[in-house]
């Protein structure tokens, strides 16, 4: 007698397969355990139900989140985006992947999955998998940001692509204004908390979750009789933590057998500094409401809570922010939706857009983009800037520092960096960073409130939550988890996990 043993999460029984060459054996004997295992069976439907999972990105990473859920041949995707260390070994800077190769590139270097009836049929032309039609059912997306997004690029238009309305205007927005940015034709599906998508076999339901981006999704996800929370990415010190409670409130009430859980700032001891969105609109309002000359700011783009933070400081200090054309352009795209609250920069006397000098050097129309000269009544240039620094917060980014060769900023000035600090001490840009701040005589200062969980914060909501087994995801310390958290397995890349 050949028996076969593997675990069931879900209620901790054994569900057992079994292959009986009866030599010999009773006829009573081969029908009590034919028995025996209907009876094990039971809590997952027979042992040909079990939902699967898989990691194809995300693991012992920060980002790149691919996670496959499977069940009765319905396959969804949750996340399909890009590391932030992807493809380091083989790309740096300006050596990077060809577009004109497809997949080809990405697929010589075992940088993407090989996955049959996944990838659109032209970006396979130079790659050994043979397109077919789609076998993946659908792609959801937890948010906006490039490690969950980016390589979508690369999915067959074929399969839906389902995502919260705020990213939808995200993604809108930034393949509008870049270059760079082409995630193309998708049919796409739009979703806010409270809906329940069926696809399937597979019930997604989508529940908001503050992070520092606005649209962020966390998923109870219902594949056969395993309930499966997703966090994607979230947080407890942003202005909507009331939306991550929502999240967590309805993971544990859902009773789920299995947590996949990001863990970007799983540390025993952090480096950074960290600060809650209040603390950052409280201390950078304390250095503003304390200087009368030119304060600058950095920020991520698609960080509105941030700009709200910014926003409120310039107005409570009779002052004007100053933002980028994108920037506008994102503003302007999202001020219509009652759900996020940010000022129309067409319409704001508190908001002017910052033009940089294009091709002619005359702030011409025609030097300009399209979507660049919707907001050109409220343009003011380096002239306007130099001669009204003390009433002015303007943003500037690190690719923009060469702006203050024009402007001439005073000495004693102020910069605010409301980014995450560099990895390394030998971060090549924050060097190159510092000494333009020195050579303008400009003061730094440090303020960020992270899109993510601590170690405290993520050991409270996975056992708030209480689910039986728990993969870490969106993290280096994976390891850590499982000393600081009960029911976790270090998930392995690729590997097959029946639930």
């Amino acid at each position: 007698m050949d028996f076969r043993e593997r675990s069931i999460w879900g209620d901790g029984e054994k569900c057992y397969y079994f292959s009986a060459l009866i030599l010999g054996t009773s006829a009573f004997f081969a029908a009590n355990l034919l028995k025996l295992s209907a009876q094990k069976n039971h809590s997952i439907g027979g042992c040909c139900r079990l939902a699967k999972l898989r990691f194809f990105g995300g693991v012992d990473e920060i980002g790149g989140n691919k996670i496959l859920v499977e069940d009765k041949g319905t396959k969804v995707f949750f996340d399909f985006g890009q590391s932030f260390n992807f493809g380091a070994g083989f790309f740096t800077g300006w050596l990077a992947p060809r577009q004109v190769n497809g997949l080809g590139d990405y697929f010589e270097f075992g940088l993407l999955p090989k996955i049959s009836g996944l990838y659109a049929e032209n970006q396979l032309e130079k790659t050994d998998l043979a397109y077919g039609e789609p076998e993946i059912t659908a792609v959801f997306l937890s948010h906006g940001h490039f490690d969950h997004i980016a390589h979508i690029c690369f999915v067959d238009p074929k399969i839906p692509v389902h995502l919260g309305v705020g990213t939808k205007l995200f993604m809108e927005s930034m393949e509008e204004t870049s270059s760079f940015c082409d995630y193309r034709d998708h049919h796409y599906q739009t979703f806010r908390t409270g809906q329940k998508v069926k696809i399937g076999s597979i019930s997604v339901e989508p529940v908001h979750v503050d992070h520092s981006i606005p649209a962020a999704y966390g998923f109870i996800i219902h594949a056969g009789d395993t309930t499966i929370a997703y966090t994607g990415d979230l947080r407890l010190h942003g202005p909507r933590k009331d939306l991550t409670k929502d999240f967590i409130d309805g993971a544990r009430d859902a009773k789920p057998n299995v947590l996949i859980c990001e863990g970007t700032r799983m540390a025993l001891k952090e480096k950074r500094k960290n600060f809650s969105e209040a603390q950052v609109e409280s201390l950078s309002n304390k250095i503003v409401s304390s200087t009368d000359k030119a304060v600058f700011v950095t920020r991520y783009s698609r960080d509105l809570d941030r700009f709200k933070s910014f926003y409120n400081v310039a107005v409570k200090n009779r002052r004007r922010i100053i933002v980028t054309p994108k920037s506008a352009y994102l503003l302007s795209k999202l001020a219509a939706n009652e759900h996020l609250n940010l000022p129309d920069p067409l319409k704001d006397g508190h908001i002017a857009v910052y033009y940089k000098r294009k091709k002619t050097g005359k702030y011409d129309d025609a030097d300009y983009l399209p979507w660049e000269r919707a907001f050109m009544d409220k343009m003011v240039n380096c002239d306007f800037v130099r001669k009204n620094q003390r009433r002015l917060i303007m943003d500037l980014d690190f690719y923009q520092l060469a702006e203050l060769v024009d402007i001439k900023p005073e000495a004693g000035g102020h910069f605010i960096r409301s980014m995450s600090e560099p990895f390394s001490e030998e971060d090549i840009e924050d060097e190159v960073l510092h000494n333009w701040l020195e050579h303008f005589g400009l003061k730094f200062h440090q303020l960020h409130a992270s899109g993510h969980l601590n170690r405290e914060q993520i050991c409270s909501l996975v056992s708030d939550i209480g689910a039986k087994k728990v993969f870490p995801v969106h993290t280096e310390n994976a390891r850590l988890f499982r000393k600081t958290c009960k029911g976790v397995e270090v998930p392995k890349p690729k590997k097959e996990y029946l639930l």
